[in-house]
């Protein structure tokens, strides 16, 4: 009977470790179907997220390249601005400068006719002296009460002689003096518009640069937009892959219920029921993991612009009483005759030679560099230069800076300064235009 039983229970042993056998087979079977398609998801989640990596890196390239564009364009944005305000100012000098010499004009048309009628004058009185002469002085002569008178009378014609010279003498130099002045004002205008031509030349070469530089931009643009594009199926390949592995992991965590819980029904044992337990234990903890956060991954990097702020220094012109002591041993007297003896050399835009020629910046900064002091090379730059001066406190020495143009004060209201290619490095006034400030450097 005993025997009976244990055969029931061993033929029914092998039925139930048979069926288990058998669940097992076929989980294992679809586990390994499974883990292929997790294995394949998570392989192509991989090669999206490196290529995204790839075009983050681009994009932070692009955009580093632009940032630099941005920022050269800026500077030829702020050269252009300054170039347009000069001219500006330039003009507005051009035709004050127009005003003036039409003035001087009409006042040597005025001058010249007020000699020409003293000339006339003094023409017809001499004629009428001359012609009447003897008698004249016959006349005085006889009609003198004595001899005191008689030398009156004489001295009377001498007067008007004299008188007559001296008036016109005064008329001719009054001309002249016009005249000169006339020349002067017309040299300082044609002075102007080289200056203006020039001024044109760089306008036009500026707006070629920036119109370059927004070209490039453009590209970088389409890059940047192109990349960002890509990187946006990356990061949506990549969340449509952590999409799969997470289902494909649920469905192999249910599997793995599913079979446990036909262990448990079929075994009917704690010790089978524990079994499964253990098995559940072991392989049920699986999950998605923390991938999703790739997919969020825009690699669009930013850039920031550090922020330029330029200190206004004083120009000088409307803070009266500024006159700063000198920091050099150098005087300003030996600057004005150092520079004085290239007067009449060249003028050249860019050059870099007071005897073959150099610009008016380059005129100064070589002037200055003989006396072992440096200055910038640039019109611009020169006027922040050293300390600020009140106009009526120049001194010999100093810088008078221009809207893009500078000059070496040598006092009397007079600069030395490389002018144009018409006049070279030449003599004038000051106030011939607009001053910006005026720098001591010494």
């Amino acid at each position: 009977m005993k025997r009976e039983k244990a055969l029931r229970y061993t033929g029914h042993g092998k039925k139930l470790l048979a069926f288990a056998l058998a669940g097992i087979i076929g989980f294992a079977g679809f586990y390994s179907v499974e883990a292929s398609a997790i294995k394949d998801a998570q392989k192509k989640k991989d090669e999206a997220q490196e290529n995204l990596n790839e075009v983050n890196r681009q994009i932070e390239d692009i955009q580093n390249e632009q940032s630099v564009l941005q920022q050269q364009m800026a500077d030829y944005d702020g050269q252009l601005m300054s170039l347009l305000t000069d001219m500006e100012l330039l003009r507005t000098d051009m035709d004050n400068k127009e005003l003036e010499v039409e003035q001087a004009k009409t006042s040597l048309q005025i001058a010249q006719m007020e000699e020409e009628q003293q000339y006339e004058a003094m023409k017809k009185r001499i004629q009428y002296m001359y012609e009447n002469g003897d008698s004249s002085f016959l006349a005085a002569m006889v009609e003198s009460e004595d001899i005191s008178d008689f030398l009156n009378r004489v001295e009377y014609v001498s007067e008007v002689y004299d008188y007559d010279r001296e008036l016109l003498t005064a008329y001719q130099d009054t001309v002249q003096q016009v005249a000169d002045l006339t020349v002067q004002l017309e040299s300082e205008l044609a002075q102007m518009e080289e200056l203006e031509i020039r001024y044109e030349e760089q306008e036009k070469s500026l707006n070629q640069v920036i119109n370059e530089k927004k070209v490039q931009i453009a590209n970088f643009d389409s890059q940047l937009a192109d990349a960002k594009a890509l990187a946006g199926q990356y990061a949506e390949t990549i969340r449509k892959q952590n999409q799969v592995i997470a289902e494909e992991t649920a469905k192999k965590q249910k599997a793995e219920k599913e079979a446990a819980e036909q262990a448990k029904k079929k075994n009917n044992g704690t010790q089978d029921t524990a079994s499964s337990g253990t098995d559940k234990t072991q392989t049920g903890t699986s999950s998605a993991g923390n991938d999703t956060g790739s997919s969020n991954s825009s690699g669009t990097g930013t850039s920031s612009k550090g922020d330029s702020s330029s200190g206004s220094s004083s120009t000088g012109l409307t803070d009266t009483g500024l006159n700063p002591g000198y920091a050099t041993g150098v005087s300003g007297s030996s600057v004005v005759s150092y520079a004085s003896k290239f007067l009449g050399n060249p003028y050249v835009y860019g050059g870099n030679s007071l005897t073959e020629g150099t610009d008016c910046s380059g005129f100064v900064a070589l002037v200055y560099q003989n006396f072992g002091i440096s200055l910038p090379r640039s019109s611009y730059a020169l006027q922040s230069s050293g300390q600020a001066v009140s106009y009526e406190n120049a001194q010999p020495g100093d810088l008078i800076c221009y809207p893009g143009h500078v000059a070496i004060y040598i006092g009397g209201g007079q600069i030395i300064h490389a002018s144009t290619p018409s006049t070279g490095i030449c003599y004038g006034s000051a106030t011939y235009r607009t001053i910006t400030t005026v720098r001591r450097v010494l």
